[in-house]
């Protein structure tokens, strides 16, 4: 199976903890070079400077940018590819808050939607050029297992989730000539500071204790336990490698057996 990403740039967004953590240090044992993206430097900076080297001549950055800041944004991507290429792009970033649909806002919709959607769009139309050059690319969108099945209590999430896996739908179809794939990981309860905050409102909510509470949501998961940030990184990193050249246009649940759709 060809796993190797030695001479391939990637750019993984929401990189300085979490799932996007995880996956650019995967995508470096694959020999990538990896930069991470996300709002805080000092955080990023530690991030980069923590990714494994495997091959000779890889290297690894950072770059910061608030993904609801488009034109920030756009200029830390440009300064990026006037050095180098990208040719994988992991997008993801953190989800909305909780709460009913109803209930919500038009700022909390718009706000998600600028953060997700439109950021994604951003990244893939800086980074297309050089994938278009190369004849070969990757994007990945870290989504959720709510663009099958929503979640209670998180609303305005599941609206937006399922507005990315349309539009990722949509780019493979379009890509799919320029030898460029484009995929969603849909990751179900992972260990990351979302799924302790998901905790922490379903105790407020009810008024259990949020041991309770993770009891009530593994009983949903076959496997019975939470996912570890890695496995969905590695499935990340499989949809980006080479072998999975002609998958495209899939959602991918990384969720324990959790969903009951097929």
């Amino acid at each position: 199976m060809d796993l190797n990403l030695s001479g391939r740039h990637a750019l993984v967004c929401g990189a300085s903890e979490g799932i996007g953590r995880a996956a650019a240090h995967e995508l470096a044992l694959l020999g990538a070079d990896v930069t991470v993206l996300a709002r805080r430097a000092d955080a990023l900076a530690e991030a980069a400077a923590a990714l494994p080297i495997v091959a000779d001549g890889q290297k690894h950055g950072w770059r910061a940018a608030d993904l609801a800041d488009h034109a920030a944004l756009r200029t830390a991507v440009d300064d990026l590819l006037s050095a180098s290429p990208v040719h994988i792009l992991v997008n993801n970033t953190g989800g909305p808050p909780g709460g009913r649909a109803i209930d919500a806002d038009a700022a909390a919709y718009l706000d998600a939607f600028q953060r997700h959607l439109l950021a994604n769009q951003a990244l893939a139309q800086r980074v297309l050029p050089g994938m278009r050059a190369a004849g070969w690319g990757r994007i990945v969108n870290v989504v959720s297992t709510s663009v099958r099945e929503p979640i209670p209590n998180l609303g305005v999430s599941n609206t937006i989730r399922g507005a990315v896996a349309a539009w990722a739908k949509t780019l493979s179809r379009e890509l799919g000539g320029d030898g460029i794939t484009v995929n969603n990981v849909l990751p179900g309860y992972t260990r990351t500071r979302r799924l302790e905050q998901i905790l922490r409102d379903r105790s407020a909510a009810t008024g259990k204790d949020e041991a309770d509470v993770a009891a009530g949501m593994l009983a949903s998961v076959p496997v019975g336990r939470f996912a570890g940030a890695a496995e969905v990184a590695a499935a990340i990193a499989f949809l980006a490698s080479p072998a999975a050249g002609y998958i495209s246009g899939v959602s991918l649940a990384v969720d324990g057996g959790r969903m009951q759709s097929i």
